[in-house]
């Protein structure tokens, strides 16, 4: 039976619109859907507060590669950010203000952890399994980024590791370092954050490296008191800062999408920083990579050179061959003992949301799918799985720009989506097959001209698909939002008539 006009059978709606994630992307969801009038709201918290990876990602020195007065809401500017590269304290203090000057705790439930979601087509309603039991909602939002879900490798024997090994996603505070032999797997965005942190602090430190990453200078530094004052009560400095700062940072992508050789300019500024910290040429042979730069992440830092020649660091290039109980054995067959083993290591960014089970309107399931990698309409619906939207889906990553921006463009997309399917009465509203299908043609053409596409392997790359990128955007952010923040009714359907007393 229909439960579309029924009610002796079917449950009420626990809210007409269910956002999963309270990070950036959930809080300004939830805050723009309130301006446009949506009340009936519920967000998903796993944990017992707000902030997402800002709140999660605590190790030490964990701090954000774009300037704070950019990597912020356009609408929720601060005055006080203390320096240019705000720390993860900071950014997780911001999102904190934001969630209560917004009135957004009251629609939070914490400690709920989304396991799954099924569209029900009788109803035209998501069912959303939690682990606090079902939950049901006309609309489902997912805001659980990118960076969420961490990779820890496969290492033959490190079961039986004698020691204590963690990833820095998921630090383990309560481990004293002080005095111990460390091992870190790894040398992306989070270890060159937390190695120069630990390394006065351990005996011995050995940083296993497969690639060397393209490190530029850092520069980082406190705002003053006049800066502060500046920002605070002189009208628009503060805008016209974060729009310097975007245009600035847009200029990275002539190298990343235009053209490849515009990273030569960035290339020779990377070598000058490495020439200069460090002297030893044997060392900085290893520290040098041989890709183009951009086809990897591009790193920032004044202190990891510095912090692997302290005597006690040692730069392991030697692959890994196993874990023994009491260490790590490199190819060469050498043995380096080790009390502890930090991970650092990086998410599962093509595979996001592959713990959720997510069946659509005819049964599949979301990874089923995207079984030959992950693809959406301008990152925000999925073919066959009406009244679900994503948020920083698919396809909407950066290499050179804020996030949050992107974040807003993605956002104002969902809530022009809904205003319209609210002023139709509809309730379906599902993106057209072929509109996804030739969004994504395109995509894949302009990928194919990017840096990302040059010859190395990345976690930009989906390894189901034989290495298709399905993480970033092929443009500029400004592309991004002049393409998604305006909705586009032609491109999809929308259909069915609100049921009464919904």
């Amino acid at each position: 039976m229909s439960c579309i006009n029924a009610t002796a059978d079917c449950p009420p709606l626990d809210a007409e619109i269910i956002i999963v994630g309270t990070g950036f992307s959930g809080q300004c969801m939830a805050i723009r859907l309130r301006e446009a009038g949506f009340s009936s709201l519920l967000l998903l918290e796993r944990a017992q507060s707000v902030g997402g990876t800002w709140r999660d990602n605590h190790y030490p020195g964990a701090a954000c590669d774009i300037p704070s007065h950019l990597y912020s809401f356009s609408f929720e500017l601060d005055p006080d950010w203390s320096r240019v590269y705000p720390g993860q304290r900071e950014i997780e203090a911001y999102l904190q203000r934001s969630a209560e000057r917004h009135g957004l705790l009251d629609k939070i439930r914490f400690g709920t952890r989304v396991t799954g979601a099924r569209f029900e087509p009788d109803r035209q309603i998501w069912r959303v399994e939690t682990s606090r039991g079902p939950l049901r909602a006309r609309i489902l939002i997912l805001g659980t980024g990118g960076l969420s879900e961490p990779v820890t490798p496969s290492l033959p024997g490190l079961e039986r590791f004698g020691g204590r090994h963690f990833h820095s996603a998921r630090w383990d505070h309560g481990y004293a370092l002080e005095g111990r032999r460390v091992a870190v797997v790894g040398t992306g965005a989070s270890a060159i954050q937390f190695v120069p942190e630990i390394v006065s602090r351990v005996q011995r430190l050995h940083v296993f490296q497969r690639t060397p990453p393209w490190v530029v200078p850092r520069h980082d530094q406190a705002f003053s008191p006049l800066r502060k004052a500046l920002n605070r009560h002189v009208p628009g400095f503060m805008r016209l800062n974060r729009w310097r700062l975007h245009w600035l940072h847009e200029l990275s992508a002539l190298g990343t999408v235009v053209d490849p050789r515009f990273m030569a300019l960035g290339m020779q500024v990377a070598q000058r920083h490495l020439r200069q910290q460090v002297p030893d040429a044997a060392l900085r042979e290893r520290l040098t990579p041989d890709y183009v730069m951009g086809c990897k992440r591009i790193l920032i830092s004044d202190d990891w050179y510095p912090a692997l020649q302290r005597p006690q660091a040692e730069l392991v290039s030697e692959a890994i061959d196993r874990v023994e109980p009491e260490g790590i054995v490199t190819r060469d067959g050498r043995l380096r003992p080790v009390d502890a083993i930090i991970f650092g290591t990086g998410f599962q960014a093509t595979e996001a949301l592959s713990k959720l089970k997510i069946f659509g309107r005819l049964g599949v399931e979301l990874n089923e799918a995207w079984r030959s990698g992950a693809e959406a309409y301008v990152g925000a619906s999925v073919s066959g799985f009406p009244n679900l939207f994503l948020i920083t889906g698919p396809n909407t990553g950066l290499g050179h720009n804020s996030m949050v921006f992107i974040i807003e463009a993605n956002v104002a997309h969902i809530v022009g989506a809904l205003r319209r399917a609210r002023a139709q009465g509809a309730t379906v509203i599902e993106v057209k097959r072929e509109v996804q299908a030739s969004y994504n043609r395109g995509l894949q053409q302009r990928l194919r001209r990017s840096v990302w596409t040059t010859g190395c392997k990345s976690w930009y790359q989906d390894a189901r698909s034989g290495g298709k990128i399905t993480t970033l955007w092929p443009g500029f952010s400004t592309q991004y939002w002049a393409r998604a923040r305006h909705f586009d009714a032609a491109d999809y359907l929308l259909f069915g008539a609100r049921p009464s007393g919904v």
